[in-house]
C-alpha cells in the first residue's frame, strides 16, 4: 500500500481508571480544558474586534492561566 499525503492516521487510546494514571488523567483533563477555553476566547475576539488573536497574545494568555491555582498541578 502507497502513503498517500492526504491520508492521516487515527491512533485511539483507552486510559484505565488506575491509581498510577491519576496524574494524566488530570493533564488530559487541563489540556482539553485550556483548548476549550482558547476556542472561546478566539470567538470573543473576533466578535469583539473583527480580528484574529495572533498567537503571541495567546501564548501569553495561556503562560497566565498557567499560574492560576485552577490549573496548577
Amino acid at each position: 500500500m502507497m502513503y498517500h499525503p492526504a491520508m492521516r492516521k487515527i491512533f485511539t487510546y483507552k486510559l484505565y481508571h488506575a491509581k498510577r494514571n491519576v496524574l494524566l488523567h488530570h493533564q488530559i483533563n487541563i489540556g482539553g480544558i485550556i483548548h476549550n477555553h482558547a476556542i472561546a476566547l478566539h470567538k470573543r475576539y473576533y466578535r469583539m474586534y473583527g480580528k484574529y488573536l495572533s498567537p503571541a497574545r495567546l501564548k501569553a494568555h495561556i503562560a497566565k492561566l498557567k499560574k492560576l491555582p485552577k490549573y496548577v498541578q
